[in-house]
């Protein structure tokens, strides 16, 4: 039984008659009648009383109302499956690093899966290390993230910088002139920094360190989304990703940091195998947009 021979012996409902059924299905009429012959004999029971116009038997009967339904169900399921071929249906499991999971994603995401509504998306938010390892657990398709530290078995995939300001109160001293701010006037002002296993806290540490700029009080705030109301709040100042900042919170401003670069290369993580169809598809319109996105004007 197959789902070829449940359409035919619906057509032969439908018509009445072998030979239209036949017609409607473009097959021979020696075709349909084995079909048939193969079905009852598979079932073991009589389904059509051959006639002037075919009937059904009551086991026919019964048979035919049963198939309706199973062979709905059956042409939905290799629709989905044809769309999971196609990378139009699937699910898709991504990793992604603060601040593009609250700035960059959700307006790209969006647009994705209204293009893709049988695309399910899950998101993992975490730092690139933890998101480097759930990858190479096999708990992520793919990632949005910083560059990985060296000797990782995965792929990376360069899209964009992700330019660092520092942000301030509009009264702290350091936010009087018009210039920029150099590493030596951070000494004895309150940095806010990011959690330790945060890429742009490591990168942060090794430009001071390197600069030799050590005597820095350093408070801890574990999100990097959340340094910004910190800073408006008085806390100190902190080196921000620009992104964050629209709108700008109240009663702050921005400098650049002269000197040095703390910008942090993003980009697409992976395992080096292929991806699904559906994870290939996101994958492919995130690294478009994040390019047109990040191309000079």
């Amino acid at each position: 039984m197959d789902l070829k021979t449940l359409k035919t012996l619906q057509a032969i409902v439908r018509h009445g008659s072998f030979n239209q059924a036949a017609e409607e299905l473009s097959y021979a009429q020696s075709t349909v009648t084995m079909q048939i012959q193969r079905l009852e004999a598979d079932l073991g029971v009589q389904l059509l009383e051959r006639g002037k116009k075919v009937r059904l038997t009551e086991a026919g009967r019964l048979f035919y109302e049963q198939s309706l339904d199973l062979v709905n169900r059956m042409e939905r399921l290799q629709s989905h499956l044809l769309e999971m071929k196609n990378g139009e249906a699937g699910k898709v499991r991504l990793g992604v690093t603060e601040p593009s999971a609250s700035s960059r994603l959700p307006r790209l995401l969006m647009a994705f899966m209204k293009k893709y509504p049988q695309i399910e998306v899950s998101l993992d938010i975490a730092s690139t290390p933890a998101l480097a390892s759930s990858l190479k657990q096999g708990e992520l398709d793919f990632a949005l993230c910083s560059a990985p530290e060296a000797g990782e078995e995965l792929y990376f995939q360069p899209l964009f910088q992700e330019k660092f300001v520092m942000l301030l109160p509009e009264d702290h001293p350091l936010a009087a002139g018009d210039g920029g701010i150099g590493l030596a006037e951070l000494e004895g002002h309150r940095l806010l920094i990011t959690a330790s296993a945060c890429p742009y806290r490591k990168k942060l540490e090794r430009v001071l360190k390197d600069n030799g700029t050590v005597s820095i009080q350093a408070m801890e705030i574990g999100s990097m989304t959340a340094l910004r109301h910190y800073v408006a709040s008085g806390f100190g100042i902190a080196l921000v990703p620009q992104t964050v900042l629209d709108p700008m919170p109240a009663g702050t401003i921005t400098k650049e940091l002269q000197g040095v670069s703390i910008d942090m290369l993003m980009g697409l993580l992976s395992r080096t195998g292929p991806l699904s169809p559906a994870s290939a598809k996101l994958y492919e319109n995130l690294r478009q947009s994040l390019e047109r996105i990040s191309a000079p004007a």
